[in-house]
């Protein structure tokens, strides 16, 4: 159940993060509640998550999807290119996580 709150937490950052490109420095106001609304959202499910799980590796996984999802969005939504370097560095991203994942024992307390 702690990795469906947290696949909520990261959803909701995404969203959240979204909306704050959307916002236009907060003069939308549609967009703009949404940041709020994706946040609050975000930070209850990534609590609900550190029930079962240490900070560390809950932040690390939360913050690595979050930029991968929000690039991802960039290129596909807003337009935004990734050159290769870029490329890489999600790729790295990525890879942590899975280290971290399958191979580590301090996932879950």
């Amino acid at each position: 159940m702690h990795y469906l709150h947290l696949f909520i937490a990261i959803l909701c950052e995404t969203i959240g993060t979204t909306a704050l490109q959307a916002s236009q420095q907060f003069t939308r106001l549609g967009p703009s509640i949404l940041v709020v609304l994706g946040y609050g959202a975000a930070f209850y499910f990534m609590a609900l998550t550190l029930r079962v799980m240490p900070v560390g590796i809950v932040y690390a996984i939360w913050s690595g999807l979050g930029i991968v999802l929000i690039a991802l969005i960039g290129l596909v939504v807003f337009g935004q290119k990734l050159d290769l370097p870029a490329l890489l560095g999600l790729g790295l991203i990525i890879s942590g996580i899975l280290v971290i994942h399958l191979f580590s024992q301090a996932s879950t307390h």
